[in-house]
């Protein structure tokens, strides 16, 4: 393989991953041998309302409960927290809002806080649980307290008791505790069997997440996972709602976590003491029910069995993950590039501590990794460059050796000796620095850091597409995307500059790459671009090093 065919290669590997994961989301498979089956039926059906208008058609397939009539109107608390504030309601002991305050909904000066929950009543409401089929999700509990309020600096606690007969001779306690530092939330459930007779059943705690209302949506989800996902015998499963809309799926194993997450944002459900089993999906992109179902117990009359629960509604953030455990910090995905990706994130955080500037902390990582790479891409560039001067000898070595391909072999090689060039010089190195660049692009595309982060001037949201509004809305843009055009403009005169071998056809494909950038990267988030910008303006500044270089070194020999 010769050279211009190698660097042909890699410039349309970048256009093919990076076109993969615009158009594609990328996510492992939900099945494994062994530890994931399809299902029409599961344990017990999930806890179903009737869905509204807007999903209807979608869930139709799926199985919904008459509404229940209470005797008394269903009282709501609200939990106000340093981080968040959160409102439970009696019916179901369900969760009806969460509202994190240290992350809004939009970069608006005036936007609310980010808000986890996007369903309806008519839709339901998460962490409704229920004991096998001895009991309904659907029951009315009694509130210890009217409201909770924690303030100020510190572990400052507080709980939450729910209290409700189930029917059947069944009582269910459950006891929420919140700690004013932390979003993790303890969940301890108890049921007793006053029944008079032995009862089983498995403890059942459901989840519902809804794309209509907003919920824990981003810019950056069509690029990256959003859906139902657990860890689960060491292994992260992501699963895609689509491979759920004709029948449940069901996961089991030792399952660490389960639950629902964006580019930014977790909700998940931690199964203390290892008592999660199975974890069920069904539904659609926008309405997903989930269930994580325990182990199947007998109780005998008169006894009580206890279940604890860690709920985390929060950032996806990877130094808070990996200090709260249950090895949450696995839902932070990178892929392939991981090991390359984690310490990434670690220097942007590090510069991001000396200049409290996320666009500014970009620029010094991606000059830091191209001065790592400077030898190797020194070297690169000159090779290229002497490529260059041997094509007049090569062209005639072909037209000699037209109708002789071996002869014509041999004679490129012996050239490529006499002259001390090899031909995969000018593509080793850029291959080498692949890993590296796509791992600064998946923690650029994932990192909560840069959500609603300024830059400078009109770039007042890293995380966000970069527009330039000009009085009036372009077509399909909006706004004017400058630094996108910028990238593809330094794109263009890198490409002009960079040495190459290539034929005129090829030659026209590779000039056409600019384009294809552009376009693609015209909804990339600003930070990601900002990248790629300073990535090609420091590629040209070495091109222009090697350039003066070498018309030195002709000075040289001339004289």
């Amino acid at each position: 393989m010769d050279n211009k065919r190698a660097f042909l290669a890699v410039a349309i590997s970048f256009v093919i991953l990076l076109g993969y994961q615009y158009f594609f989301m990328p996510t492992p498979p939900a099945e494994q041998p062994g530890e994931t089956k399809k299902s029409a039926e599961v344990n017990a059906p999930l806890s179903q309302n009737q869905p509204n208008a807007a999903v209807a058609g979608k869930l139709a397939k799926m199985p919904a409960l008459s509404p229940v009539v209470y005797d008394r109107e269903p009282k709501k608390v609200t939990v106000d927290t340093s981080l968040y504030t959160a409102v439970f309601s009696e019916d179901g002991g369900t969760l009806n809002s969460f509202m994190l305050k240290r992350y809004s909904q939009t970069s608006a000066k005036n936007s609310p806080g980010m808000q986890f929950i996007a369903t309806t009543a008519e839709q339901g409401y998460p962490l409704a649980f229920s004991w096998g089929s001895v009991t309904s999700p659907q029951i009315l509990y009694t509130a210890s307290t009217p409201a909770i309020k924690l303030a100020g600096k510190g572990d400052k606690t507080a709980t939450l008791t729910l209290t409700a007969d189930a029917g059947n001779g069944v009582t269910i306690q459950r006891i929420y505790t919140f700690r004013n530092d932390t979003y993790l939330i303890g969940l301890d459930i108890k049921v007793t069997n006053d029944s008079g007779a032995p009862l089983q059943g498995a403890p059942m705690l459901d989840q519902v997440d809804s794309s209509l209302g907003g919920g824990v949506s981003s810019s950056a989800d069509r690029f990256l996972f959003t859906g139902p996902s657990a860890y689960i015998n060491d292994e992260l499963h992501e699963v895609k709602p689509d491979e759920f809309e004709q029948a449940p799926i069901t996961l089991n194993g030792n399952i660490n976590w389960a639950g629902y997450e964006s580019s930014y944002f977790l909700c998940a459900l931690v199964p203390e003491d290892g008592d999660g089993q199975s974890y069920t999906m069904q539904g659609s992109e926008d309405l997903v029910r989930t269930q994580l179902a325990g182990t199947m117990i007998t109780l005998q009359s008169g006894a009580s069995q206890n279940w604890q629960y860690k709920l985390y509604y929060g950032p996806k953030k990877v130094s808070l993950l990996r200090d709260i455990g249950y090895n949450l910090e696995k839902s932070m995905n990178y892929g392939w590039f991981t090991v390359i990706a984690k310490p990434m994130l670690w220097l942007l955080n590090f510069f991001y501590s000396i200049v409290h500037n996320y666009g500014v902390a970009i620029i010094l990582v991606t000059v830091l990794i191209k001065a790592l790479f400077w030898p190797i891409t020194y070297k690169g560039l000159k090779s290229m460059k002497n490529m260059q001067k041997l094509q007049p000898k090569m062209a005639k070595l072909k037209e000699k050796y037209k109708d002789e391909p071996q002869a014509m072999n041999r004679e490129v090689m012996n050239l490529y000796k006499t002259y001390k060039v090899n031909p995969l010089g000018g593509c080793l190195p850029m291959v080498i620095q692949i890993p590296f660049f796509f791992a600064l692009y998946r923690v650029l595309l994932a990192s909560i850091e840069l959500r609603h982060a300024p830059f400078m001037l009109w770039i007042t949201d890293l995380a966000a597409p970069d527009r330039l509004y000009i009085g009036f809305d372009l077509p399909w843009l909006g706004g004017l995307p400058v630094l996108t055009l910028l990238m593809g403009a330094s794109m263009w005169l890198q490409q002009k500059m960079t040495p190459t071998t290539a034929d005129p056809m090829q030659a026209k494909i590779m000039m056409a790459l600019p384009i294809v950038f552009t376009f693609m990267f015209l909804n990339f988030p600003s930070g990601l671009v900002l990248y790629w910008l300073v990535n090609n303006l420091l590629s040209i500044l070495q091109q222009v090093v090697i350039n003066r270089e070498s018309k030195s070194h002709t000075l040289e020999k001339k004289a």
